[in-house]
């Protein structure tokens, strides 16, 4: 989600870097900062700011205006490809003549399984048509994922496929196919160069807001200690110190 979407206490605490905002890892909150608009899925854009009417040949103004989609909460759980619910308005027996009634067009959701090499694992996940044509136009579902940016994915789902891919990259897990090393390491060379990033940064990537608030308070949190065990270590170097500082007796022999 874009910085402006949050709420505005705490987009003020994000620009003014107050609190535990202003302790989030740096490269975390520039992947907050750094976003662009998703690709053109239901629309195609003009990328021309005039063009001529073909009816009078008149140089005119065009707008380029995106068609506004919602995604419900359950295309986070899988992989729609950056499709959408379309509102809008059809005609009663394709009348124009006639009433407008509103309709929603949903895209076609399919049931598929989907092998990740990289975690050696099968998922079954709601697609689209438009998802398995891009994971093909990937060349595979581990390429598709890591090769996608967030706001193309447009999925939590898809999200922490990437994180942990990334992790398991930085990390050169040997639970990755334990019984032969000669393909773990097929499989590290595959995607090394291109994909890998410190397991620092790997851990983050994804985590929405609230996550990554709960998580750097995990790392700051620090169980209290009892007073009696502050009380017992200063005892003794109470002790240490007044041992040292006594006059020793050497025998002559």
């Amino acid at each position: 989600m874009p910085l402006h979407k949050y709420p505005p206490k705490i987009w003020e605490a994000l620009k003014l870097k107050q609190g535990i905002y202003s302790r989030l890892p740096q490269h975390y909150l520039r992947s907050l900062e750094q976003t662009r608009p998703p690709t053109p899925v239901h629309w195609k854009p003009l990328g021309v700011k005039f063009r001529a009417n073909p009816k009078t040949g008149h140089k005119e103004r065009v707008q380029d205006v995106p068609i506004p989609i919602y995604y419900p909460p359950e295309s986070h759980d899988g992989l729609w490809g950056g499709e959408g619910w379309i509102s809008g308005f059809r005609y009663a027996s394709n009348d124009k003549m006639s009433n407008r009634l509103k309709k929603v067009w949903k895209p076609q959701l399919f049931v598929r399984e989907l092998y990740s090499e990289i975690l050696d694992h099968r998922f079954t996940i709601t697609v689209t048509a438009r998802t398995l044509n891009l994971i093909d136009a990937a060349y595979g579902f581990d390429f598709y994922i890591l090769k996608t940016p967030k706001e193309d994915l447009n999925s939590k789902l898809g999200m922490d496929l990437k994180r942990a891919m990334l992790l398991r990259l930085a990390f050169k897990d040997t639970q990755l196919y334990p019984e032969d090393p000669a393909k773990r390491e097929k499989i590290y060379a595959k995607y090394k160069q291109q994909f890998e990033i410190p397991a620092e940064e790997a851990e983050w990537v994804g985590l929405s807001l609230e996550e990554a608030v709960e998580k750097q308070r995990q790392l700051e949190h620090k169980e209290p200690e009892p007073l009696f065990k502050s009380c017992v270590e200063k005892l003794v170097k109470e002790l240490a110190v007044q041992k040292l500082s006594e006059p020793q007796l050497v025998e002559k022999k």
